[in-house]
């Protein structure tokens, strides 16, 4: 028994060795940029199960940040910017503000276009004041970095990537403007891939295409007060010519926090890599206090309402009517809220805080989710299979919600035009009304059938990069064509040219034969003539 036993440990060291091999073999440093508020919070799961298979990660963030903080997962390294923590605080504040203001659509351009360049110049100062941070930039050339994740948002850290020369690894959900299409020479057709705001579907009326079109162009002046700066910046700081498209365009690979459920279906490239729904696929335990919320609510379950992280307090007469609509509704709601308390709030409604978004929703009392429509909650509903009531804010918000509203699995309306009873009334339909639930179920169906887990395709994404030190393989040679090249006009033209130059010779040599042949007739008609004669 004894020498069986010992001839057993080998066979167990070797399994071991096998699982743990991988690990400890590929295990790099990862050096992460990423965007403060939801994006960052969207990163977490990724960095912890990086982390978890033996991967050092370094997250780089201004010292002004409002949620990204040390972590058990990660080492934090800061650098010093030009405006304090409350600054990006305000920011986040009065982009929830605005939105409640009913303002003229002119108005309403004007203070975005102010509030635009006002949040860019300041989000490029830090930008400046991390490449010219000559100390921390040198730091980390020495520590050797395999390779960079980040959020393209704002390309500051994509300059980074190419003064240390790291490949990259892209992590977003979409990009202003479409620039992910131009970036990866993605085709983009206007006829059925609707522009970001234009809350249409892919199915467009002629008049859609048309707006689909001029908003396709209108958005490249706002995106140019917002990137161009950065070009500029980069091409100081690289001491060479670059657009940024070229700092786009270095990427790896793309990994998108999205699929083709949630979406419309629509050209894609071998370096984009769908990855929705990441955010949802660990739940938690509820705490005390929440399962006790939901075990008295009674046989009608909870709806949750939360409008993301960047909102938390609406006007006082919104809140109101708000109020007023959960009231008459009999399950408990639970509402994520910090400003004042409505005089009108109803007994079946509590304010919190903060909430479990995610778990909340896995729980099978609940009944609806009052959301904002972000990327991360629909997906969190989708998960879990809730119908939704939408209010669309800002951003790629209204296009998740035509998304949503357009596959059946959920209610949208206009935070500034909606009543109290259109509140009401959209939620009774949401949970009374079964084919809600039913399409989002069938969403949700969908959306888990897959052979991988979004977290481990984008874990294994990141580590392909790092062994591989990049993947030139997957880059389509479009990216070293001129327009005229990509368009083909340069062979079109040449063809044409050919096309004219052969009608030219034959209508020539037609005309040619033509006179010739007259001529020898005219000639013939002649000499008959005088012989008569």
């Amino acid at each position: 028994m004894a020498v069986e036993s010992q001839g057993g440990r080998p066979l167990v060291l070797g399994l071991l060795l096998c699982v743990l091999g991988p690990v400890v073999s590929h295990a790099g440093k990862i050096l992460l940029i990423p965007v403060d508020g939801s994006h960052w919070l969207s990163m977490l799961g990724a960095i912890q199960q990086l982390q978890q298979r033996g991967h050092e990660i370094v997250v780089l963030a201004p010292d002004a940040s409002l949620y990204i903080r040390d972590g058990a997962f990660y080492t934090l390294k800061t650098y010093p910017v030009p405006f304090q923590r409350e600054d990006v605080k305000e920011s986040f504040v009065s982009l929830g503000h605005n939105v409640f203001e009913n303002d003229s659509f002119l108005q309403r351009v004007i203070k975005t276009y102010k509030k635009i360049k006002k949040d860019s110049a300041m989000l490029l100062s830090g930008c400046s004041h991390l490449l010219h941070n000559k100390e921390l930039m040198a730091s980390l050339a020495e520590s050797s970095f395999d390779v960079m994740l980040t959020d393209p948002f704002l390309p500051c850290s994509p300059i980074v990537a190419q003064y240390l020369s790291l490949p990259t690894v892209f992590f977003l959900h979409a990009l202003p403007c479409s620039l992910e299409f131009e970036a990866t020479q993605c085709p983009n057709p206007f006829s059925y891939v609707p522009r970001p705001l234009s809350s249409h579907s892919d199915h467009m009326t002629f008049l859609q295409r048309v707006k689909n079109m001029l908003i396709a162009f209108s958005q490249n002046f706002l995106c140019d007060v917002v990137y161009s700066p950065y070009a500029t910046l980069a091409s100081e700081f690289l001491q060479r010519e670059v657009t940024v498209q070229d700092l786009l365009s270095s990427a790896s690979v793309w990994l998108f926090k999205s699929d083709f459920v949630k979406d419309y279906p629509r050209p894609i490239m071998p370096n984009m890599v769908f990855v929705g729904g990441i955010n949802c696929l660990h739940q938690n335990p509820l705490s005390q206090e929440f399962e006790a919320y939901i075990n008295a609510s009674g046989e009608h379950g909870i709806v949750v309402f939360s409008l993301g992280s960047m909102v938390s307090e609406i006007p006082e007469k919104k809140a109101m009517a708000i109020a007023d609509a959960l009231g008459k509704i009999p399950q408990t709601v639970l509402w994520r809220y910090t400003g004042t308390r409505p005089s009108n709030l109803a007994n079946n409604t509590i304010l919190v805080k903060w909430l479990p978004q995610n778990d909340l929703l896995g729980h099978p009392m609940t009944r609806a989710f009052i959301t904002h429509a972000g990327s991360h909650g629909v997906y969190e509903s989708i998960c879990n299979g809730v119908p939704m009531v939408m209010m669309p804010l800002f951003g790629d918000q209204m296009d998740n919600a035509k998304r949503m509203e357009t596959k059946g699995a959920g209610v949208t309306l206009n935070v500034l035009e909606m009543t109290s009873e259109d509140l009401e009334n959209a939620l009774k339909a949401v949970i009374n009304d079964k084919s809600y639930k039913e399409n989002i179920m069938r969403l949700s169906s969908l959306h888990k059938d897959r052979p991988v887990e979004p977290l481990d395709l984008a874990v294994f994404w990141v580590e392909f990069v790092m062994r591989h030190k990049g993947a030139p393989h997957l880059r389509p040679a479009a990216h070293d064509l001129t327009w005229y090249q990509y368009h083909s006009l340069d062979v079109i033209g040449f063809l044409l040219a050919v096309v004219l130059t052969v009608a030219f010779i034959t209508f020539k040599c037609c005309a040619y034969g033509y006179r010739k042949c007259l001529g020898k007739k005219g000639r013939v008609k002649k000499a008959h003539k005088s012989k008569t004669h």
